[in-house]
């Protein structure tokens, strides 16, 4: 499975971002998640969603952020509202089943005036 992340970018404090994962075939079975790594620090789990839809967030984004999939079942999103400067990372999309674990490539989200 090749994972394509896009969205990233420059947004000031408290705007809104989304990103997407597409995903080169279905991933229906698959747990879709979001992943991200500041500078200095270890990566960390932000949100993943399960294929039947229940999700699970990170303390610091809930309420914040928001992980969908698509009907397709190929496509991830992160909507990303009220950002904060210690959102600024570069974030990962990943999707996992088993053993089985795919990693997109990685956009650069920075949260700066």
């Amino acid at each position: 499975v090749q994972l394509q992340a896009c969205g990233g970018g420059l947004v000031q404090p408290g705007g809104s971002m989304r990103l997407s994962c597409a995903a080169s075939r279905s991933i229906s079975s698959f747990i879709m998640g979001w992943y991200r790594q500041a500078p200095g620090k270890e990566r960390e789990l932000v949100a993943r969603i399960a294929p039947g839809g229940s999700t699970d967030y990170v303390d610091s984004v809930k309420g914040r952020f928001s992980i969908s999939r698509d009907k397709a079942q190929r496509t991830s999103y992160l909507q990303m509202n009220g950002l904060k400067p210690e959102d600024t990372a570069v974030y990962y999309c990943n999707v996992g089943r088993g053993y089985q674990n795919y990693w997109g490539q990685g956009t650069l989200v920075t949260v700066s005036s």
